[in-house]
């Protein structure tokens, strides 16, 4: 199966209905493929906030940060 490519979009264009839906399942499919949301909201030209609140909406279960975790130093 092919993924959809993701459209670019103009800062403030709001995105509601069906189109909001279509949208939020095309970045559920590249961001489970292993895209970054910053990734996703480079190539789209809109901002992390509306990229993690779509896939959100869409019930999608979101990445840890991931790099270092706090815990015990390791020893020398």
């Amino acid at each position: 199966m092919t993924q959809r490519a993701l459209p670019s979009l103009s800062q403030g264009t709001r995105i509601t209905g069906r189109a909001r839906g279509t949208l939020a399942a095309t970045l559920r499919e590249h961001y489970e493929k292993g895209a970054s949301i910053r990734a996703l909201a480079a190539q789209m030209g809109r901002s992390y906030g509306f990229v993690h609140r779509l896939l959100s909406e869409d019930g999608v279960q979101l990445r840890g940060r991931g790099g270092a975790t706090q815990g015990k130093k390791a020893r020398r």
